[in-house]
């Protein structure tokens, strides 16, 4: 305890040091909240230390206010040892606590507007449906203009319109500060299995002896394993711990929170990006209070104001969403997993395919491992065949009878007649493209011209339901030309996208009821949850979708998966590219014959011999783990090897290549360190911004972190360049 008068050391959010020095006015903690002012400008921080500035006694500010509240000093050794690992600032890492601004605010008086279910809603626009999907995803609370803009995604005219229509009916300012407080019981009637028993025993000793501990909960989809995590979670929580439920945003489906209530006798309390400002304030401050112990949330949801965390569930562990790019370069299940070790408390990984980098900490005994074997109530696991695609080509079809024009098919014999036989029997059936759009390439028949993007340096992608090219990393959208710009002639398409998928079915199955499941369709997490409810209803024969459909989903009625293009992912750039597609392919295929009804899945390939797919098909998931560990060790990377990315970026050439060559140049020297580059990103332009790269490579034990400060240490940054650090790079582009 620090008493009031006492100079203290103040954690900011964002500031590149380790603190300023302020003086107390009341006694305060480590890990204390503050508010302090720099340069007069209003902040909250965290009491860090004791002051250690020097500065004269008249030089140093008090601080303005001690709130009640606090974290512990475990999060503050987590603060600086994210810190350490990601090369982010203590600063940085705190802002991501700290990134709900208005929980140490008097909530303001603002006009908020309900959505009126009684309007006439007869010209119901794309927009205006966001918007609706906006109030039904936070329970239909009211929000202000802001909030409704920030989480349906449209403009300040939309909202406008709605309200002059009596859409959307103004009520009562908000002036108080909401509390709840959710209280969960054990009421679920699943009885688990054998397999499913000893697992969650297994958990239950980690959690009733305490300690660290790590176990990776490993079983095929449809194994059960949301029921043997919903066991422990309730395990911690009975004992008075809060618990964390982790999990890839589409993850978090209605029929996820519905099973949660149906066990726990509550609806949980979910976090995740789409929260209006007031709902998100008073969950950081029902979690700060302990007035919330259980939360379901995404990767953030790791930087709330945890007290007496006692379980972290790390839900598909392998998803590549739990690695942040944008506010700083984190991998969110493991700071999940150091966290647990600073605060010494257990933390499950759930997956049917598990990273290697999981995988190889199983083999080396720092995690534990269970297993699941067998699908829940015995259903059986769906065949796996191959269709060769060099000797059962697509057959074209026919768009306009008219005309007579005939388009290259995607769709082979095979799974044609695979589909016309579920559709007869009245089942469904799944095809999965990860290629959003139309055509992927718009190019000239004559002299090759393509249309790209003028600030990224990738194609641009026709949509046919927008009629544009949009750039699928800035988002711009342009009109199709005509013509080719460069010569006059003809544009063709080349490729094919969920939209040219959809096509073909229409024309092939003119009967069957479809949908398109990808983020350009599914713009609300609402838009979602109708495609599901008419899934379970028996409204749709045949979804055609993007990895969004890969997991978190139930169909009982689902018989087939076709994957139009299962070799999209194979001959990557990526060092991970096999085991990416093994575990997208391995996902999708789960999701069939999950019901009483055996399922089949098909994957096209002009590869049907590839290590990725003959195991697929063969059910030998080890087997390739173990050769592709066995690749990777050969090659000394991840999880044998380190890896540190340095992204440079600018929108001057030259001055990109004038740093990155000064760069080059102090490069320290350093035993089993080896650092490339500099090299032009594999997408050059983003944004506007020319990119180069450069990658420090070192073995398993090799200290990195320190070589990179050293090395960013020897030069100055111009204020035109950026320069980003990413610890454990995911992405290569």
């Amino acid at each position: 305890m620090f008493k009031s008068g006492t100079v203290v050391k103040v954690l900011l959010p964002n500031v590149v040091n380790s603190g300023y020095d302020y003086r107390l006015i009341a006694d305060a903690d480590l890990g204390t909240f503050v508010r302090v002012t720099v340069m007069n400008r209003p902040y909250i921080g965290v009491v860090f230390g004791i002051g250690d500035s020097g500065l004269p006694a008249d030089k140093i500010k008090n601080v303005q206010r001690v709130f009640p509240w606090k974290i512990s000093v475990a999060d503050l050794q987590w603060i600086q040892k994210m810190s350490d690992w990601t090369l982010m600032t203590p600063g940085a890492v705190l802002r991501l606590i700290l990134n709900v601004p208005d929980a140490f605010c008097e909530p303001r008086t603002e006009q908020l507007y309900s959505y009126n279910f009684d309007a006439n809603k007869s010209k119901m626009t794309e927009n205006r449906q966001m918007v609706f999907d906006a109030f039904e995803m936070n329970d239909n609370e009211p929000m202000s203009i802001t909030d409704i803009q920030n989480i349906a995604h449209v403009g300040a005219s939309v909202v406008r319109t709605m309200v002059a229509r009596g859409m959307l009916n103004p009520v009562a300012s908000r002036n108080i500060v909401r509390t709840f407080k959710y209280e969960y019981s054990d009421i679920g009637t699943v009885e688990l299995n054998k397999e499913q028993r000893a697992a969650a025993d297994a958990i239950a000793r980690d959690i009733t002896n305490g300690g660290f501990s790590v176990n990776l909960l490993d079983g095929i989809t449809g194994s059960g394993k949301t029921q043997v995590y919903f066991d422990s979670a309730w395990r911690a929580y009975s004992t008075g711990k809060s618990v964390l439920l982790m999990m890839p945003e589409i993850a978090l489906t209605a029929q996820f929170i519905k099973r949660f209530e149906s066990r726990f006798g509550a609806p949980p309390v979910v976090w995740h990006s789409n929260l209006t400002a007031a709902r998100r304030r008073d969950i950081w401050r029902g979690v700060m209070c302990g007035d919330i112990r259980m939360v379901v949330g995404t990767r953030s949801a790791l930087f709330l104001p945890w007290q007496n965390l006692g379980l972290i569930v790390v839900d598909e562990e392998h998803d590549s969403s739990y690695k942040q790019e944008d506010m700083g370069n984190y991998h969110g299940r493991d700071m999940a997993i150091l966290r647990a070790k600073l605060s010494d408390f257990p933390v499950v990984l759930a997956s049917a395919t598990p990273s290697e980098e999981t995988m190889r900490n199983v083999e080396i005994g720092r995690f534990g491992h269970l297993i699941l074997k067998s699908r829940y109530g015995g259903a059986e696991l769906p065949k796996i065949e191959t269709i060769d695609m060099r000797e059962n080509k697509p057959a074209e079809y026919c768009v306009n009878s008219e005309t007579g024009d005939m388009k290259p098919g995607y769709l082979s014999p095979m799974l044609c007649d695979a589909i016309g036989e579920v559709l007869n029997k009245h089942q469904q059936a799944m095809l999965f493209i990860n290629r959003r759009g139309f055509a992927p390439i718009v190019q000239c028949k004559k002299c090759g011209w393509v249309a790209t993007c003028p600030d990224c340096s990738i194609g641009m992608t026709y949509h046919k339901k927008i009629g544009k090219l949009l750039c699928h990393i800035c988002g711009r959208t342009v009109s199709l030309p005509d013509k080719c710009p460069d010569c006059g002639n003809d544009v063709s398409m080349r490729g094919a996208g969920l939209e040219k998928i959809e096509e073909e079915v229409h024309v092939k199955f003119p009967h069957a009821r479809t949908a398109l499941v990808s983020s350009d369709t599914m713009v609300s997490r609402g838009a979602l949850e109708r495609m599901v409810m008419r899934m379970e209803s028996g409204e749709l024969d045949i979804i055609i979708g993007t990895q969004i459909l890969a997991k978190g989903h139930h169909f009982p009625n689902l018989t087939l998966v076709g994957v139009v293009d299962a070799d999209m992912g194979l001959f990557g750039t990526d060092f991970r590219a096999p085991e990416h597609t093994f575990q997208q392919l391995f996902q999708v295929a789960g999701r069939a014959g999950r019901g009483a009804m055996p399922g089949r899945v098909m994957l096209q390939t002009y590869q049907p011999t590839h290590p990725v797919l003959v195991a697929i098909c063969n059910g030998n998931r080890d087997e390739f783990l173990h050769a592709d560990m066995d690749a990777r060790k050969s090659a000394k990377m991840p999880p044998f090897g380190q890896l540190v990315a340095v992204i440079v970026e600018c929108k001057n050439e030259s001055k990109l290549k004038k740093f990155c060559d000064e760069l080059a140049q102090s490069v320290p020297n350093a035993s089993g360190v080896r650092i490339m580059g500099p090299i032009v990103a594999q997408m050059y332009q983003v944004r506007g911004f020319y990119r180069m790269r450069f990658l420090v490579c070192g073995d398993a034990r090799s200290a990195l972190q320190p070589i990179v400060k050293l090395w960013m240490s020897r030069v100055n940054v111009p204020a035109n360049i950026r320069v980003k650090l990413d610890v454990g790079p995911q992405n290569f582009m």
